[in-house]
């Protein structure tokens, strides 16, 4: 079967996770506090270091590179906005197109400018508006050669992550802040979107396309608790954190951007001290045999199940993340394989999916895991920034250049 023609093929990037030296955002200060395993300090490098590994992107048979602007590089100061910055960005993107590489650009890959992070970040009701000033700046600078825009990566886990389990800048354990950010979020999407497509109808450039990157995820209920509450409690995850965000902005989206991994077991287990309605328990029930380095699973038919339920909004669909950390860089092929296999399967049934993007193209530092998980098609040496394209980069290069190939590669 063929994939549509003019399908993206492609991988992924984060700014704050491999350009080093984003010393005027939130995540900086958090990690110079001593919040995190490791801190970013010069990460991959890839700021300065970008036309090589664009380059590297073009000779793995890519043809779309989805990357983020870091917005304290643009507005480092309240108002006040780097002209050097924008530069830089509207290089990067220059780069792609010399390349035939087409550029998806994410606006906020959580991270924001310490301004806005003293200010009380996301929490605070004219977040909107800073988010939105940003974002027409942006489709102004570089919308020209851009027709795909990402506003936000995730919402619902910055806010998960950020605000309920603290784990990430603020800080906080709040079910009501996080709540109140997830409404926020919301309405900085809704509004970027409007304004992003005003700029393009008053330049007269032909319209965007604009989305979010929403992970999504698959619940299943614990074989060995499968009671009503469990049952429950995947029904309240499967609706307030997959679907929720999509159907108050469906009206906003030109398409929607999926972040895929891997699904969680839940289980009220009272020997797991777990509540009511049930908490993950893949590794301690035994249910999956092997995680990555960050115990996710490898459930490719949870990809088809995913792509079938997201049908229904009638959009199409591009695959924003998909890719795994394995030490093993055979299991990293063999993850990509098989979830390839079932996006064909997903095409052949007529779900509109026009693109698969790896997470992602180079080694990066991974949030509050440092360095250590190494999802990269190209393997980092974090001591000389040396690059050097993993087998399985070779192998989906020749996949991208023949989908045709898609299980019949070994590695």
């Amino acid at each position: 079967m063929n994939f549509p023609k003019n399908f993206l093929w492609g991988a992924v990037t984060s700014s704050h996770q491999v350009e080093g030296n984003n010393i005027n955002n939130d995540w900086w200060a958090w990690e110079q506090a001593g919040k995190t395993k490791e801190r970013s300090q010069e990460a991959a490098r890839h700021f300065e270091l970008y036309k090589n590994d664009l380059q590297s992107a073009k000779e793995l048979n890519h043809n779309a590179h989805r990357f983020s602007i870091e917005w304290s590089r643009i507005e480092p100061k309240e108002g006040k906005f780097d002209e050097k910055a924008v530069a830089h960005y509207r290089d990067v993107i220059l780069s792609l197109r010399e390349k035939n590489i087409e550029p998806v650009v994410t606006l906020h890959h959580f991270t924001n400018p310490k301004w806005v992070y003293e200010r009380g970040g996301w929490l605070n009701p004219k977040i909107s508006f800073w988010f939105s000033r940003y974002a027409v700046l942006m489709a102004e600078a570089l919308g020209k050669d851009v027709q795909y825009w990402i506003t936000i990566n995730e919402p619902m886990v910055f806010a998960y992550q950020s605000y309920f389990l603290g784990i990430w800048p603020p800080g906080q354990k709040s079910i009501k802040n996080a709540w109140k950010v997830v409404h926020h979020l919301i309405k900085a999407h809704r509004i970027a979107y409007r304004e992003i497509h005003k700029v393009y109808q008053n330049k007269q450039w032909p319209l965007p396309k604009v989305s979010i990157a929403k992970n999504v995820m698959v619940f299943r209920a614990c074989p060995k608790t499968d009671n009503a509450f469990c049952r429950l409690g995947v029904f309240l995850r499967h609706q307030l954190f997959n679907l929720y965000f999509l159907k108050k902005i469906k009206p906003c989206l030109d398409f929607i951007g999926v972040n895929f991994y891997a699904r969680d077991f839940i289980s009220n287990d009272k020997k797991l001290n777990a509540p009511l309605l049930g908490m993950r328990c893949n590794e301690s029930h035994g249910h999956v045999e092997r995680v990555n380095a960050l115990a996710w699973d490898c459930c490719p038919e949870c990809l088809f199940e995913v792509l079938c339920w997201l049908k229904g909004f009638q959009k199409d669909i591009l695959i924003t993340e998909n890719g795994t950390c394995d030490d093993d860089d055979r299991l990293r092929f063999d993850y990509v394989d098989r979830h390839l296999k079932e996006i064909q399967r997903a095409i052949e049934i007529g779900i509109p999916i026009i693109g698969y993007l790896y997470w992602s193209l180079l080694d990066n530092f991974e949030w509050h895991h440092g360095f250590g998980p190494r999802f990269g098609l190209i393997e980092v040496n974090y001591k000389d920034f040396s690059r050097r394209p993993r087998k399985s980069a070779v192998l989906l290069s020749k996949i991208y250049q023949d989908p045709t190939l898609i299980g019949k590669i070994k590695y």
